[in-house]
């Protein structure tokens, strides 16, 4: 994240290549960058649309960058869209719900380094973490933690049961959403569903610029998952039936049909691939 700052004086072009190498960067930094460096491309519609469709295909599990993408496709006026959205996500009050939320000195179980989870806790400074290793971010977001005084330990994959069990709720970010599923980072359902056969409290953080159409939800996790080895795709793909609570920047509600809708309109270009 630190270096996402340091694109600002290149062009664009160049910008968003640079874009297209970065992972782990938090998705709003990620929508805020890309938009202004397509801004600042000030390309033509057929231009756009070859942006966007590599845009996604380079950072598939983003659902906000598809949420981005789908809306200048669809906008009249593609590049104030692109800047009103980025001032949206920056102004994602999904952190702000979980500190309002959370029960006080709570023991909270994540997976990874959950980006609008982790600035709650780090705001509360009173939530101890129990952090499932996933893919090496849980053992750095813990050092974080740890920098802020905030109590916080590591747990090993193999250990993931026994801390979901130890915690007063699970806490699963979505990197991407639909009304009935969302995709979250390896070990997620795993954990989810130790928590849900458990009866240990699983809310679905849902921020801003997640929840897609379905045809555009199902596009995403296509590009991530990996038939003939699915142990080692991307993201796992969990169903919101595993959850009791779903966190949003509305509040957190209990699950049924209606707590999410896509917040996008789907662009059909995007569904089809780049010729790279």
């Amino acid at each position: 994240m630190a270096g996402a700052g340091r694109v600002a004086a290149v062009h664009p072009i160049e910008r968003l290549r640079y874009l297209a190498r970065s992972s782990g960067a938090d998705p709003r930094v990620m929508v805020r960058e890309t938009a202004a460096a397509l801004r600042g491309l000030g390309i033509d519609p057929a231009g756009l649309v070859v942006a966007c469709r590599r845009i996604v295909e380079r950072h598939p599990t983003s659902g906000p960058l598809w949420w981005l993408c789908a809306h200048m496709l669809t906008a009249a006026d593609p590049y104030a869209t692109a800047r009103r959205l980025a001032d949206e996500i920056d102004a994602d009050l999904t952190p702000d719900v979980l500190i309002d939320s959370l029960p006080a000195d709570a023991t909270v179980c994540v997976v990874g380094w959950p980006d609008l989870a982790g600035e709650a806790i780090l705001r509360r400074g009173d939530i101890r973490v129990l952090a499932i290793d996933a893919d090496d971010l849980g053992s750095s977001f813990v050092r974080r933690l740890e920098r802020a005084d905030v109590e916080a330990e590591v747990v090993e994959p193999g250990g993931a049961a026994a801390a979901v069990l130890a915690a007063d709720v699970l806490l699963v970010e979505a990197l991407a959403a639909s009304t009935g599923e969302m995709v979250a980072v390896r070990g997620s359902r795993a954990a989810a569903s130790v928590a849900y056969c458990s009866e240990v409290p699983v809310w679905a953080v849902v921020g801003v610029g997640r929840c897609l159409p379905e045809a555009g939800f199902l596009s995403l996790v296509q590009r991530i998952a990996d038939v003939r080895v699915p142990w080692q795709a991307e993201a796992d793909v969990l169903p919101l039936a595993l959850f009791s609570h779903v966190a949003t920047s509305c509040g957190v509600v209990g699950l049924d049909s209606s707590t999410l809708v896509p917040e996008c309109p789907l662009a059909p270009e995007l569904l089809q691939s780049s010729v790279l």
